[in-house]
């Protein structure tokens, strides 16, 4: 990040230090874990401002040197700030990655050169009680792991599967409807967007990207949207269950991994299915998920004259299964496995995990330390160890 945008950063945060002090036009409702929150005194608009930062130890065994490698790193910095404009009906959301593994950019030319910092510019209209349209930039409805914040996630970070194929953030518009029939819970959503991911400058060369999620609650709404986080810190009292499915296709996608991934020399148009379900009961939770992608034409781009894969999409299918229970005294006990088994013309090496992860809820997923240890097989590799130790701190 320059010198410019961090003085931009910072003056804002001093603006904001000096409106909680010295403005008597808004109402300061601050909570710890939910921000800093401001309410107009005419009630035309609201903000709250966050922030959270990860910590994070990493070290997994070295087959090349058989020395232990490891390394502390800031994983995850972030800013937030939403609140709603004129009427609750129309709210907004800004998120911005500071931390090195957040931006990540590369200074890409279809990037225009710069440092990769927003993630999230959306605004929301709520245009009937259960029709909501969304316009900007933020995460597509993919597979749930991926919707999940990477604040409330039960293992350290997200798993296998979603690294390969997950659908990421994308620009563009979203159109998502929810309704009850008796006691079971519907939600339907479809999103058009450029299909290259987040912060793009450039023209769009291919074509967008569809992608349409169906999502069934059999027993009723979860308590506190818990379909979308991990563990059951709620203990839901009766059992709770959420199944769904995703389609996506990238038309003339350009990158490896559709919104996410190198660009490549040619275009490939991908579909992707997702299936997931998530359930919960008296600290018991289980999340499953199946994904499955495909290149139209084929995913290899080009090889060497020795037939070495040089460009590929990154294509196949993974699987990923997690079950944990979160104990009365707050500490969780959590197990994962995740398969990822690639096209086999591609020469992407197949993998498969075996996680046990051990949590500490402080104050919920607002303060919480968490550990966890992986078991990584891959062909003609010798297996080895992946242990990681991180504390989330969300202000």
């Amino acid at each position: 990040m320059n010198r410019y945008k961090l003085a931009v950063i910072l003056a804002f945060l001093t603006s904001l230090l000096w409106f909680s002090k010295a403005s008597a036009q808004s109402i300061n409702k601050s909570k710890f874990g939910n921000g800093l929150r401001f309410i107009a005194a005419d009630s035309s608009f609201s903000l709250k401002f966050s922030t959270r930062f990860q910590m994070l130890y990493h070290g997994e065994h070295n087959e090349e040197t058989k020395n232990w490698d490891d390394r502390f790193l800031i994983r995850r910095a972030r800013l937030k700030f939403d609140g709603f404009v004129l009427s609750p009906r129309v709210v907004y959301k800004i998120e911005l990655g500071l931390s090195n593994s957040d931006i990540g950019s590369g200074l890409l030319e279809q990037n225009n050169q710069a440092d990769n910092v927003v993630l999230d510019a959306v605004a929301k209209w709520q245009m009937t009680e259960t029709l909501f349209l969304w316009f900007g930039q933020t995460k597509l409805p993919g597979n749930r792991e991926r919707v999940i914040s990477s604040q409330n996630l039960q293992f350290v970070d997200r798993s296998l599967l979603n690294a390969q194929f997950n659908l990421d953030r994308d620009a563009g518009i979203q159109l998502r409807n929810e309704h009850a029939i008796g006691g079971v819970v519907f939600r339907e959503i479809g999103s058009v967007s450029m299909g290259e991911g987040r912060n793009i400058t450039v023209t769009n060369t291919g074509g967008y990207d569809y992608t349409a999620r169906l999502e069934v609650l059999p027993f009723g709404e979860f308590i506190g949207d818990g379909d979308y986080v991990s563990s059951d810190l709620e203990r839901e009292p009766t059992p709770k269950l959420a199944i769904a499915a995703s389609y996506d296709y990238n038309d003339n996608a350009s990158r490896s991994r559709g919104q996410l991934g190198s660009f490549l020399s040619e275009k490939r148009d991908l579909s992707t299915w997702f299936v997931d379900a998530m359930f919960k009961f008296r600290g018991l939770s289980f999340m499953g998920e199946y994904a499955n992608r495909k290149a139209l034409n084929g995913p290899v781009v080009s090889r060497t004259d020795f037939g070495t894969v040089e460009e590929t999409f990154v294509t196949g299918e993974a699987l990923n299964l997690q079950v944990g229970y979160v104990f009365p005294i707050d500490w969780e006990i959590a197990g994962r496995y995740t398969s990822f088994s690639p096209t086999a013309a591609t020469s992407i090496i197949p993998e498969k995990q075996y996680t046990l992860g051990i949590s500490r809820y402080i104050v919920g997923h607002n303060l919480k330390v968490q550990s966890d240890f992986t078991l990584i097989r891959q062909p003609n590799i010798d297996d080895y160890l992946q242990a990681r130790l991180q504390m989330e701190l969300s202000l």
